[in-house]
């Protein structure tokens, strides 16, 4: 998925991957009792904060990485149609 938006700093766009509505078991989960998502792919990078020197550091996550993240971590926004989160790289816990 491309997308015409451009974080800025060390932020990411994600796009959240939704955990299955049925359990093993064949339970079907309403929306109020599913888990929130706490995987997702990257979608879109900024291009990093700067050091004291005003140079750029380079951020460990790139397009197209599936993340592990804290499960209240970054901001929710609805963009085309999609449930997208932008959050700082910080708040990353794991590249999958």
């Amino acid at each position: 998925m491309t997308i015409s938006m451009r974080p800025l700093g060390s932020r990411l766009v994600i796009e959240p991957i939704e955990q299955e509505e049925v359990t093993a078991g064949g339970i079907v989960l309403p929306e109020t009792a599913k888990e929130k998502p706490q995987k997702g792919t990257v979608i879109a990078v900024g291009p990093g904060d700067r050091d004291e020197n005003g140079k750029r550091i380079p951020m460990d996550v790139q397009v197209g990485d599936t993340v592990l993240f804290a499960k209240y971590a970054g901001t929710e926004i609805k963009y085309n149609g999609k449930k997208l989160l932008i959050m700082r790289e910080s708040d990353v816990l794991a590249i999958l």
